[in-house]
Formats: C-alpha cells, sequence, structure tokens
C-alpha cells in the first residue's frame, strides 16, 4: 500500500508559524494584521490564495506577501512547529507493516525537507513532495497527479490522509481514497462534503489505514 500524507495540520501542528508569518509578511506590508485565531483557515490552503483572500483580491501584493512570510519562514517560522504525538509511533507501525510512506504537502519541497528532518520524520518515509517555490503543484489536484505519474502507483492501492477539502479533492481527481483526520485544521463536515472516505479521530489511528480488510477502521454515516 502507497499511503501520502499531508504535512501541515496532519503530521505536525503549525500554527505558531504560519500563522506569525503571516502576521510578519502582513505588517510589513502596513495592512491590517489579524489574530493568530483568525488565521488558521490559512493553514493547509496554497499561501499565495490566502494572502489573496487577506489583501482583498490584489495578486501583485500577494505575490510580495509571499516573499515578506518566506522571508521570516525560512529562517524561524518552519521551526514554530511540533509533531503531535503518536504520529512517529504510527508511522513506524505502517512501515512494519509494509507501507511505503511520502509526504504530499501544498507547502514548497524546500520547506517540507527541512522540516521532516528536523523533526526525525524523514527516516520514517520514503520521499516528500511538494509544491515549487514559483508555486507549481500548489493545487493538490496537480501534486497528486504528479506523485501518481512520477511513482507509477496504483491509485486502488493508494491512500490520501489529510485534514483539509484540498487533501480530498485532490483525491477524488486523481481517483484515490481519501481519509480526513479531525486532528487538524479541517472541520469534519468540510472533509465529508469534500468527499472523505471515512475519518480517524486521533493521530494513533493512523496506523490502522493500512487494514486490508476495509482500509478505514471506521466508517462513517454521510447521511
Amino acid at each position: 500500500m502507497d499511503i501520502l500524507l499531508d504535512l501541515d495540520g496532519t503530521l505536525t501542528d503549525p500554527r505558531e508559524g504560519i500563522t506569525r508569518c503571516i502576521q510578519y509578511a502582513l505588517e510589513t506590508l502596513d495592512r491590517p494584521v489579524p489574530r493568530q485565531a483568525d488565521l488558521l483557515g490559512c493553514i493547509g490552503p496554497p499561501l499565495h490564495a490566502s494572502f489573496v483572500a487577506l489583501l482583498d483580491g490584489d495578486e501583485g501584493l500577494a505575490h510580495r506577501a509571499v516573499s515578506l512570510y518566506r522571508e521570516r519562514f525560512g529562517e524561524v517560522g518552519l521551526f514554530e512547529n511540533a509533531v503531535y504525538d503518536d504520529i512517529p509511533g504510527a508511522l513506524d507501525a505502517l512501515r512494519d507493516g509494509g507501507a511505503r510512506l511520502y509526504v504530499a504537502t501544498s507547502k514548497p519541497t524546500i520547506y517540507a525537507r527541512r522540516i521532516t528532518t528536523h523533526f526525525g520524520l524523514d527516516e520514517r518515509l520514503d520521499d516528500v513532495f511538494g509544491s515549487e517555490l514559483d508555486g507549481k503543484r500548489s493545487d493538490k489536484r496537480d501534486l497528486l497527479s504528479h506523485i501518481v505519474r512520477s511513482l507509477s502507483l496504483d491509485p486502488t492501492e493508494t491512500v490520501m490522509v489529510g485534514d483539509r477539502r484540498h487533501d480530498m479533492l485532490g483525491a477524488h481527481r486523481n481517483r484515490i481514497r481519501g481519509i480526513g483526520v479531525t486532528w487538524g485544521y479541517g472541520a469534519r463536515a468540510e472533509l465529508l462534503e469534500a468527499g472523505a472516505s471515512g475519518l480517524l479521530e486521533r493521530p494513533g489511528q493512523l496506523a490502522s489505514i493500512a487494514d486490508r480488510s476495509g482500509i478505514l477502521a471506521r466508517r462513517f454515516d454521510h447521511g
């Protein structure tokens, strides 16, 4: 089985780093700076799209904001992060069971690799896939398509695990089963409406998706 794993909100909690870097970019641009609690919806979606929304649709200013964000993120923000409890053990259990594990994140690959290495997750992963700094493959639909082609994955033997609708929509577009996690930043309704085959409630349950008798440890009534 091949398991594609979102990073932010699924393996790690990046709340401090992402929200503080967004605040830094907006403050530098002399724009209104929302509270951290009001920026949680920016965790998961492509960064440029979040800045476009925060900057009233100004695409040019959003590009500048992304650059400012990365000024702080590349030095400080990426380490203002924490691995969710039980994630390392769950990844070890999946690997021991023969699963191949890949990170699939909208975050630029260069940052995703630094984060997984810093927190010791790289040793548990087969590879890390993210976007390019120019925004290429920041859309999960494009990213998952790239991964499937690059690794010649069988969609029927592949699962995407993530905490936001973008993960589920990307999986659906590529005929991959999507599993939502509720400990991240997407609501249960968001995940189910986007087509999640089921939900996991705790990080430790991640190991259960390798159960070939049904892939999901739990199924939910969508009605």
